[in-house]
């Protein structure tokens, strides 16, 4: 049988994700609660549910009595409602670092939190109470969740950011660390405790940057888009920063244009950079035309015929020694240049050939190492 969450807050930033992750798991059936749901869909769900994911809440409105309305008297009410009711149904909390600070919204997750506690001192049922710092990700909306959200959605239009400070920093944590671990509750409850501390999980990895060093990464990922260069995306914070930033692409800006140069042999497009992990490009060549005829000192490449047949011809520039390989693009095969070896490919085919081709440097027309040589 499912379980069945509940999940408040749903169409919110960190629902839309949650809802988003769990509907992909066979085993969980969500119901959801928003605000257009009335008190008696709110409470035939907590009667329903096996798990609780409280996610409603405010921190900016704009009246300061909706902290007490949302963030403390929907959480008393739900808990009162389960106790009347004879239930321990496990609940997560979505709580905030601010429940530190002496300020509005602080004070009513602070007070969220103390009705956790008693909650699960009176009924044994496990809780999880998450204080978040920044949350920031896809479906975040600007001007309202994130900074990140609202720098990724002006930077993304070309509209002005406004920065009061740029050395000021924050922590950070991604949406998807905290939908993983809510799954991560729903998977293994919490063991109930009396003490607090053992009940509050702080969240990580979490990332401390300034508002500087953020905007500045957002405009070098839209500066890409024309000059094509692309800095460390693939691991941590930049993964998560870069992935956000696409999603907040309008949809004009899905694609756009990469030069694209043409000669007799066929055309060469260059289509990423990146600072320490070379280039990607691709190029063709028409039935008898052969590309290349270079050697490198330093610079290698990766080829892989795409369409088409090749014939690669190397020949040492040292010892004279000469080697060559067919390569068909039906059979993926990737062919390494070596240093010092003049090599070049013909097209041997009576089709149009593809290759795709990575350099593990981005070409410097002042220092390409790239020197002509026939190989026969």
């Amino acid at each position: 049988m499912r379980k069945k969450i509940l999940i408040t807050g749903s169409e919110g930033f960190i629902g839309k994700n949650l809802c988003l992750f769990l509907s992909e798991k066979k085993e969980i059936e969500i119901l959801r609660i928003n605000r257009r749901s009335s008190q008696s869909d709110l409470e035939y769900n907590l009667l329903s549910a096996d798990f609780i994911i409280h996610l409603a809440g405010v921190n900016r409105p704009k009246e300061e009595s909706a902290f007490t309305d949302t963030n403390v008297n929907l959480t008393k009410n739900i808990l009162d409602f389960l106790i009347q009711n004879q239930k321990k149904t496990p609940i997560y909390l979505s709580s905030s670092s601010q429940a530190e600070l002496d300020n509005p919204y602080g004070k009513s997750k602070q007070k969220a939190e103390e009705f956790i506690w008693d909650y699960a001192k009176r009924t044994g049922a496990p809780v999880a109470v998450y204080r978040l710092p920044g949350v920031f990700g896809k479906f975040s909306k600007p001007n309202y969740n994130s900074v990140v959200a609202t720098f990724c959605y002006n930077i993304a239009r070309g509209l002005e950011i406004k920065i009061s400070d740029r050395t000021k920093e924050i922590e950070l944590i991604h949406v998807d660390t905290v939908v993983s671990k809510i799954y991560d509750f729903i998977q293994s409850p919490a063991s109930v405790n009396e003490s607090k501390s053992e009940l509050l999980y702080i969240i990580k990895p979490t990332y401390k940057v300034t508002l500087g060093e953020i905007a500045d990464t957002l405009y070098s990922y839209e500066k890409s888009r024309s000059d094509l260069s692309i800095d460390k995306v693939g691991v941590g914070f930049h993964r998560a920063l870069y992935s956000t930033f696409i999603s907040y692409l309008p949809n004009e800006s899905w694609s756009y244009a990469i030069p694209k140069y043409s000669d007799s042999r066929g055309v060469f497009v260059e289509m990423l950079k990146t600072n320490e992990s070379g280039q990607f490009s691709y190029f063709t060549a028409a039935p008898g035309i052969t590309r290349g005829e270079h050697y490198h000192h330093t610079k290698t490449e990766k080829f892989l015929v795409i369409k088409g047949k090749a014939l690669f011809r190397f020949r040492n520039k040292v010892t004279n020694e000469f080697h060559q390989l067919e390569i068909f693009g039906e059979n993926p095969t990737i062919v390494d240049s070596i240093p010092g070896w003049a090599h070049d490919i013909t097209n041997i085919g009576t089709e149009q050939m593809i290759v795709m081709l990575w350099a593990n440097e981005v070409f410097d027309r002042n220092n390409p190492d790239t020197f002509s040589s026939i190989v026969l």
